[in-house]
């Protein structure tokens, strides 16, 4: 019995060796090939190319960055032209966007971010729960980390649907993602661990429009947009010739839906646009600070710092996701984006060198998300944590399931021998 379970906790440790080694070899890109070769942004584009054409049926804009500067680009579509002023539906890029928004107020003093968020609200209260709702901050809604429960992901409402008010939406959402609990409430303990939540975005979006007493998109243009120059994006309803059509998977046209959680889920925006909120991140010409005036490097770097983790890892900040170290003691920042039902999406920057991509799209769920975890892996030799959980956890449990299988059975095997080994015979010579 003793050998027995000495074999059973030799096999044990190795299943557990196995296993780190299996998601430190995925994070490392062990064997994983590069899509160009390091620092050609020509081959990189190229093979962004192929992609494209063969998973979508669609469109797409790609902007590549190299040092701040627009190096490559790319735009294609199976129906009507697009280009970099073409207005994409962004998704949720949006909520990177809308936390400018916030900590613009935050730098004027007119929101704390360590206050809780019901002292600026004054249309609309969370509900009462089993937590204390006095612990969501502002900082914990921006950086996801205050204990909601809702998981939202909206799908928004089609043409000719009435749009439910912010207060309704909050109250009650009709537009939830399948699997979602969707109720915008505090259902786990505040700060306790990251949760993506639509619904906190939701919350941020009341809270500009409580503080400010505007609009959202009156507010957003006048203190984010047009001081960034983003003078084509709306996160209302969109100038329709420049608007591109919506695809579904397959191929076929697909309908446009609008949204009330336009903070989270519905900024109208174009490639060009985009690039320019990336390089706003950054040094820009002629002595131009990182925020452009809107935000300064001080509170951008408070934005890009790790706020939330993800098994011992960081992966959140006050708005950007932080998708792996950059090797200059930061990381590269950004947000995906997906609405239904084909539209994906992606902006993603290193602060430290200017090196970004945006590629945004519709006919694939899934398409711009592969091409900027690509580009990340191909940018820092580090695979992020979104594509190995969202986009190969299937293949990783597959690699870790065929070594268990051999581990274990190597384990019974042992096992058996030792127990069909015959008696030593004390017998003499």
């Amino acid at each position: 019995m003793k050998r027995l379970l000495k074999i059973a906790a030799a096999a044990l440790a190795v299943l557990a060796l196995w296993a780190a080694l299996v998601v430190l070899g995925a994070r490392e890109g062990w064997l994983r090939p590069m899509p160009a070769a390091k620092d050609d942004t020509a081959a990189f584009l190229k093979w962004a190319e192929a992609q494209y054409a063969s998973e979508s049926q669609g469109n797409i804009a790609i902007i590549l960055l190299e040092n701040g500067h627009t190096a490559q680009t790319y735009f294609a579509s199976h129906g009507r032209p697009v280009d970099g002023n073409s207005l994409f539906q962004i998704a949720s890029i949006s909520k990177w966007v809308t936390a400018w928004g916030v900590m613009a107020l935050a730098e004027q003093g007119r929101v704390d971010l360590d206050a809780p968020v019901s002292q600026y609200l004054t249309r609309w209260q969370l509900p009462p729960g089993p937590f204390n709702n006095e612990e969501v901050t502002v900082r914990r809604l921006l950086s996801h980390t205050a204990g909601l429960t809702d998981g939202l992901g909206f799908l928004g409402f089609e043409e000719g649907q009435p749009l439910p008010t912010l207060e309704e939406e909050l109250a009650q959402p009709r537009d939830v993602m399948p699997g979602a609990n969707g109720s915008v409430q505090v259902g786990a303990e505040p700060g306790s661990a990251w949760r993506y939540s639509g619904g906190g975005y939701l919350i941020l979006q009341l809270l500009i429009e409580d503080v400010t007493q505007e609009p959202f998109n009156d507010y957003m243009q006048r203190a984010v947009l047009q001081p960034l120059g983003m003078t084509g994006s709306t996160f209302v309803e969109p100038d329709p010739g420049r608007l591109v059509d919506f695809y579904s998977a397959g191929g076929s046209l697909a309908a446009h839906y609008r949204f009330t959680a336009t903070g989270a889920a519905s900024l109208y925006t174009s490639a060009a646009d985009m690039a320019r909120f990336l390089q706003a991140h950054f040094d820009g010409p002629e002595g131009a600070p990182p925020g452009r005036g809107v935000l300064s490097r001080a509170t951008l770097e408070e934005m890009h710092a790790p706020e939330a983790f993800l098994y011992g890892l960081p992966v959140w900040g006050l708005g950007p996701t932080l998708y792996a170290p950059n090797g200059s003691g930061g990381y590269v920042i950004g947000h995906d984006g997906g609405n239904y039902p084909a539209i994906n999406t992606t902006a993603r920057i290193d602060p430290a060198t200017g090196n970004g991509i945006v590629v945004l799209q519709t006919g694939s769920a899934t398409l711009a998300r592969k091409i900027g975890g690509e580009w990340l892996y191909w940018q820092t030799g580090k695979v992020g944590l979104d594509t190995l959980i969202v986009l190969e956890a299937r293949t990783i449990l597959i690699v870790f399931a065929s070594g268990a299988i051999l581990i274990l059975m190597g384990a019974i095997l042992i096992a058996r021998t030792g127990r069909r080994r015959p008696p030593h015979s004390g017998g003499t010579d």
